[in-house]
């Protein structure tokens, strides 16, 4: 009696995980270099990231949206200050500040959200 609960068990866990699976979004596919990362995603969503010493310039295309926009991420120290903008005038400004295994992060943009959240290896964000 034992085995075959155990197999019946096991075939339906096996059927939800092959039914979450199947909500997974498709993965980006990325090309990457020395400097430059760039990636499309399943539904037209792309993204490059590309580094020159502490400064990261990120461009992408939002495909919901219909919208291009760009952003540059400086690093001073623990410190890292983000600044980007969007083609439909969109702006926002930030930055993320490390204090040993926590990153504090704080947002604000031009269409009116804001925002602050504090993201640790152990509990996420």
């Amino acid at each position: 009696m034992r085995y075959p609960l155990k197999f019946v068990l096991l075939g339906v866990s096996l059927l939800v995980a092959v039914d979450a699976s199947a909500q997974i979004p498709t993965l980006a596919n990325c090309t990457r270099s020395a400097n430059l990362l760039a990636c499309v995603d399943g539904e037209g969503n792309a993204y490059s990231v590309n580094t020159a010493g502490s400064t990261m310039y990120l461009r992408g295309f939002e495909a919901a949206g219909k919208r291009f926009w760009a952003q540059t991420n400086s690093r001073y120290g623990q410190l890292t200050f983000f600044t980007g903008i969007a083609s439909d005038g969109e702006a926002w400004v930030g930055y993320n500040r490390r204090v040993g295994w926590t990153t504090i992060n704080r947002f604000s943009s031009s269409g009116g959200s804001s925002g602050k959240f504090t993201c640790n290896r152990i509990a996420g964000c």
